[in-house]
């Protein structure tokens, strides 16, 4: 061999050592496990601008979210009262199988839902870092404490209160409305959020699961004065409504959303001049809890984890602002069960809007795959990852809500059916009847996809857990004044 060919040949050998340990050194890590930020609110309905159920709605930063991420526009809850739809979502089980329906008894009661490992729980298990702060689960005397690891407090949970009631209405404490108090600082959903915000900028060696829960727009509505004044009481519009809506609705149903109820009637609301006061604040309230949303997202965007962090944004349940003559949650109409559901992160389409009908309890299993955990055969949601990845894909499934049992409303793309438990019916067309005014069960043209709705309805019916709240006393009274 020649001299010169030697030494190409050794110069060879240590260029290709050099790299190849070079490029073994720089080889990329495998990605990290992406975080999960996990966004609770309380009796929030479609009064969102991306959502358009109020024309005046002013929610800047969840519609930012809904830009960067996906809206599903057909979402609803298990159930619409907080516990029992904050335990499904947590263990992706129906009311149904758990016999959670109502404000008691805590998911360790039921000798179902017991056997789930919780989301948090889970999570931990996997080696995330899991903290919240607000309401995650339903507030209680050491709920959240129970099921939620480095769990922060309630930070003054629906406070604070004013030494005596704004409004004239005389019921429960709770349920008061009006400016108070003088600050956003003094407003336990603003410490929430500055929390989160705090703890997104700590440098953490696992991932994390977050889970953040504001406590408004639900009751007592209360805000400070800038929040109102962007909801002026001359100009505001009420909620579209028709004269004698709940003529076609069979006396269980109308009897259902309405005896033992904590919340004002409709005849008082409007004998005491009180339906735009009332949309006034709610409007205040949402745009408030608008902005401690904003606040959380702003830190996670400035922090370390934006770029490998799901965010997913959802509320418990709908919430009546007149609509059927009521007022509050604790109905099976599409005010009382829909909800706003919004999911952000890496790989996930920006602007879309999901109309397909999708449910609470799909969160769960939807997040287990996308942070590529196993799924839980226990779950009896459905991953929305296929409809994230094809928003045109196959989707059999349909959205159930209920109310104790043998009350239920069956959801597809286009249509409402409830079924209550003396048999009686109701039937909506969203495409022509969006606001759910005209029961149309009896109209021999619809007949066949009424049928396919029914048979949606569980045959099997976890009994009643827990006793004493205004749910199951809703719900007996019901069932004795219809026997």
């Amino acid at each position: 061999m020649k001299i010169s060919n030697y030494i190409f040949l050794i110069l060879g050998i240590i260029l290709t050592t050099s790299f190849g340990y070079k490029n073994a050194r720089t080889e990329p890590k495998k990605k990290d496990k992406p975080n999960v930020l996990f966004i609770a609110i309380d009796d929030l309905n479609d009064w969102i601008g991306v959502l358009g159920g109020h024309p005046q709605a002013k929610t800047p930063h969840m519609d930012r979210l809904a830009q960067r991420g996906v809206l599903f526009s057909n979402a609803h809850c298990q159930a619409p009262v907080c516990n029992p739809s904050r335990a499904s979502v947590m263990t992706s089980l129906y009311p149904s199988t758990s016999g959670i329906y109502f404000l008691n008894p805590d998911i360790v009661e039921s000798p179902v839902a017991s056997r789930n490992i919780v989301m948090p729980k889970r999570f931990q298990k996997e080696g995330y870092n899991v903290s919240a702060a607000g309401k995650i689960f339903h507030n209680g005397k050491g709920i959240n404490e129970t099921h939620i690891p480095n769990y922060a407090g309630q930070f003054g949970g629906f406070g604070p209160m004013p030494e005596q009631k704004i409004s004239t209405y005389p019921g429960h404490p709770l349920w008061d409305w009006g400016v108070y108090p003088e600050r956003d600082d003094q407003m336990p959903d603003y410490q929430i959020a500055s929390w989160a915000a705090q703890k997104l900028t700590e440098k953490l060696d696992q991932p994390f699961w977050m889970g953040v829960g504001f406590y408004r727009p639900h009751v007592p509505q209360f805000a400070p004065q800038k929040w109102f004044d962007m909801y002026p009481l001359k100009s505001l519009q009420l909620p579209k409504t028709i004269t004698g809506d709940l003529d076609d609705i069979s006396p269980y149903g109308t009897d259902l959303s309405r005896l033992k109820h904590v919340s004002p009637t409709f005849e008082w609301v409007t004998e005491n001049e009180q339906w735009k006061p009332l949309v006034q604040s709610y409007l205040a309230c949402v745009s408030f809890v608008d902005d401690q949303v904003g606040r959380v997202l702003d830190a996670l965007d400035e922090g370390a984890y934006g770029d490998n962090t799901y965010v997913v944004l959802f509320s418990d349940h709908g919430f009546h602002l007149g609509e059927k003559e009521r007022f509050a949650k604790r109905s099976l109409w599409e005010d009382g069960a829909r909800v706003p559901m919004i999911i952000m992160g890496p790989d996930i389409p920006k602007g879309q809007v999901i109309h397909k009908p999708v449910q609470l309890l799909d969160i769960y299993p939807t997040l287990l795959e996308l942070c590529n955990l196993k799924p839980d055969p226990k779950h009896e949601g459905n991953s929305l990852v296929p409809l994230l990845k094809n928003m045109d894909a196959e989707w059999p499934h349909y959205a159930r809500t209920c109310f104790g049992p043998g009350n239920y409303s069956i959801v597809s793309e286009q249509y409402r059916y409830i079924q209550y438990n003396d048999g009686s019916e109701e039937f909506y067309d969203h495409k022509n009847d969006p606001q759910e005014w005209y029961n149309v069960i009896g109209k021999p043209e619809y007949a066949e996809v009424i049928g396919k709705h029914r048979i949606q309805v569980p045959m099997n019916r976890h009994h009643i857990l827990g006793n004493g709240s205004t749910g199951h006393e809703s719900y007996e009274a019901t069932e004795r004044e219809n026997k």
